[in-house]
């Protein structure tokens, strides 16, 4: 895969395929960290005379324009982060687009609005894709790989593109391949992984794939009740997924059989309803009252998975412990994180809600190894998937 170096960008137009796919409440952003990490590819190409275009998404509008979905507050932001003006385009591949990329002087940057507005965007239809990446491609004489949170889509901007540009792939994808493959292929022991989240479905295929690999699976979260549900224990009104008791079975026999440790709460905060004040007491995991619902893990599970992550070399962590959005159920979450940074161990935080929980928790980011910028892309490679985007820029 070809980086930044391997390219001669001075005075050539530079489009930067990046994740910019971050929270906006009101027209404000309440989490800039995936702007912060696009920044560093960008201000290389500017210092070395580029003329940059940067492209990404935001939100689901469903390939047309939304004003819910403007990247606009994204162009600003960008700029202050970046220390010099970012003029934003109004439109993806129309004439605004045309005409700030051509005023464009080495140097510069420009974002275009969100590409999603453009149902060519994200078709499957493998014609209208690629007829709206060749007016995308039109733009620039450059290709620029940087949107890791991206490249597990078959997408116009990541799959595409490379293909009708030369390319290369930014610091932030090379970065997080790097930190991939010290999860796969450069392993030290012991490699403990934690999980949790919502659904046990979002994880099926990692889960799979972790127990030929992992030496513990520490699991969390609301994924955590259909375990407990298979081994035969009441989860009261918890998030279950009954569809899915007869997979968690077969994985729970399979960590079995192959001696993985697989680790379980032992409490739980049972909360009367789901809400911030909702009252709440710790109880066994194995003896939720019917009406309760487990929110997030108790404290004799916070030490147990601090005490199974103290001897680890290799931790993954992706998905929160419980609703770590109310302070209430944050705890769980927060003892994870900080059992991470205790920790001697290469620490990889798996992005997504996990990412953001460091964030809204004003944990230090520096205390991980590595906090990923892209959750999905992260778990299907670590599934064994092939990502298209990565894919595209390996030719």
């Amino acid at each position: 895969m070809r980086g930044l170096d391997d390219l001669e960008v001075t005075g050539r137009r530079v489009l930067v395929r990046a994740d910019l796919n971050v929270p906006i409440e009101d027209g404000v952003i309440t989490d800039d960290g995936r702007i912060r990490a696009s920044v560093p590819t960008i201000r290389t190409l500017v210092a070395r005379g580029a003329k940059v275009i940067v492209c990404a998404h935001l939100g689901r509008p469903k390939g047309e324009p939304n004003p819910k979905y403007t990247l606009r507050p994204v162009a600003e932001r960008l700029g202050e982060l970046l220390g010099q003006d970012v003029a934003f385009a109004a439109d993806v591949v129309g004439e605004s687009a045309l005409s700030e990329t051509n005023a464009l002087h080495d140097g510069q940057v420009v974002l275009l609005e969100n590409l999603r507005y453009e149902p060519g965007e994200e078709s499957k239809d493998d014609a209208t894709r690629r007829a709206f990446a060749e007016k995308l491609a039109g733009l620039a004489d450059l290709y620029v790989g940087d949107g890791f949170g991206a490249v597990h889509r078959k997408h116009a901007s990541v799959y595409d593109v490379p293909q009708i540009l030369p390319h290369a792939a930014g610091g932030l994808v090379v970065a997080e391949v790097g930190v991939l493959k010290k999860l796969t292929d450069e392993l030290e022991r012991p490699y403990v992984v934690v999980l949790g989240g919502a659904k046990v479905s979002d994880k099926l295929g990692v889960i799979a794939n972790l127990l030929s690999r992992v030496d513990r699976l520490l699991i969390g979260g609301g994924m955590a009740y259909t375990f407990l549900k298979a081994q035969g224990h009441e989860v009261g009104q918890s998030l279950l997924q009954e569809d899915q008791l007869g997979q968690v079975r077969g994985f729970l026999d399979e960590a079995a059989k192959r001696g993985v440790d697989l680790v379980l709460p032992v409490d739980v905060l049972a909360a009367t309803h789901f809400a911030e004040d909702a009252g709440h007491e710790v109880v066994e995991a194995t003896a939720i009252p019917a009406d309760r619902q487990g929110l997030d893990i108790g404290p004799k599970t916070r030490e147990l998975f601090a005490s199974k992550l103290a001897d680890a070399r290799t931790i993954f962590w992706n998905g929160p412990m419980g609703v770590f959005e109310f302070d209430a159920f944050a705890g769980g979450t927060r003892a994870v994180a900080e059992a991470l940074i205790a920790s001697e161990a290469f620490t990889v935080v798996g992005g997504g809600d996990s990412a953001a929980a460091v964030r809204k928790l004003g944990l230090p980011e520096d205390g991980f190894s590595h906090i990923s910028t892209g959750g999905g892309a992260s778990l299907e490679y670590l599934e064994g998937k092939t990502l298209p985007g990565l894919a595209a820029l390996e030719d």
